[in-house]
């Protein structure tokens, strides 16, 4: 894994996303190409690497219909 990806990765879990959704994100070359455009996009727009993070990972939540507190909970 590269820095920037495991810099992304990192991000997203301080924002609560649990790692088993993360680790289906990075398994998979097309998903993954969509998050890393999607968080360069964000930052290019003015967003700080942690705003953008935070955005995104509102987005899987909501995608995903899962609330964040309870995925803190599952994963324990």
């Amino acid at each position: 894994m590269d820095v920037q990806r495991l810099n992304i990765y990192e991000r997203l879990r301080d924002f609560k996303v649990p790692s088993s959704i993360l680790d289906e994100i990075f398994s998979e070359e097309k998903d993954l190409k969509i998050l890393e455009d999607a968080y360069s996009a964000l930052v290019d727009d003015g967003f700080s690497e942690d705003d953008s993070a935070k955005e995104i990972s509102k987005m899987v939540f909501k995608e995903l219909d899962i609330d964040p507190d309870q995925s803190l909970t599952d994963e324990k």
